[in-house]
């Protein structure tokens, strides 16, 4: 079998001839794409995918309007962790779910273009928190009905490689869904909250006894989902249970004036509208 980094650039230089043929345009902003090592973004569109550098929640992650709100309590949680704490000990959001990566995470979730599956981990891999200390890393479960709709499952893609890199076992098929659930997106918290009720289980309890998780999704909204997960996992008589996703929606008031500044140029639909 040909080695990892070879065979990269076997598949790299062979994007580049396709290209050549069959001009491509970046998903984000529409340029021709010729060396750019991600499939279907330009390297500068990639390279703007950073971090949020703001304060957040210690608890969710949730992103602070103000500097002020953890400068006298750096252990400072939001209103809502106060007012209902997680199931889930600690919950790491990576990047906001904004362009480009919003668009490249569409493209992988709903268009099936799963050769960004591997980019989009090495983006994970990359802010990674420090800390994190887990035994096994469960990806956030699809139906089944879903899943032989969609074909694959993108947590599961992601959480894939992150086991990879941090030599840890993924367990797959431990916890489960059992009902088929209206999609979150369009549902306020309480409408998510009844709409995920009792809708996982653990088909295995001792083999995750004592054990501390580490669920992975991509994107975080609510934390609704994750929290059921978790919630079922504390009562299957798991350890602690962590939460890491890749992308978390924010709101207008918390993405910084650069961003704005950055996308000007760009056509509106690039930026959804």
């Amino acid at each position: 079998m040909l080695h990892e980094d070879t065979q990269d650039r076997l598949i790299g230089r062979c994007r580049q001839l396709l290209r050549f043929v069959l001009p491509v345009e970046c998903l984000s902003c529409g340029h021709s794409l010729s060396t750019d090592p991600i499939p279907f973004f330009c390297a500068a569109c990639w390279r703007s995918i950073r971090p949020l550098q703001q304060p957040v929640c210690v608890r969710c992650d949730q992103p602070f309007i103000s500097t002020a709100a953890t400068t006298y309590a750096p252990n400072h949680q939001c209103q809502q962790c106060q007012e209902q704490p997680p199931n889930f000990q600690r919950a790491w959001t990576l990047f906001p779910y904004l362009p480009p990566l919003r668009d490249a995470i569409c493209a992988f979730k709903y268009r099936g273009k799963l050769t960004l599956a591997r980019p989009l981990a090495q983006l994970m891999i990359n802010a990674l928190p420090h800390g994190l200390d887990a035994d096994v890393i469960i990806p956030v479960p699809l139906h089944p009905a879903r899943l032989r709709t969609r074909e694959f499952n993108q947590s599961l893609l992601l959480a894939d490689q992150l086991g990879r890199h941090l030599s840890l076992p993924v367990s797959a098929t431990n916890l489960v869904r059992t009902a088929v659930t209206d999609p979150q997106t369009a549902l306020s918290r309480q409408a998510r909250l009844r709409n995920l009720r009792n809708t996982f289980t653990i088909r295995r309890p001792q083999d995750l006894a004592e054990q501390r998780i580490l669920l992975v999704d991509d994107v975080f909204t609510t934390g609704t989902t994750l929290n059921e997960c978790a919630k079922t996992l504390r009562k299957a008589g798991s350890g602690p249970v962590f939460a890491l996703t890749l992308a978390r929606t924010v709101e207008t008031d918390l993405v910084p004036d650069r961003f704005f500044a950055e996308q000007a140029g760009r056509p509106l639909t690039t930026l959804g509208i």
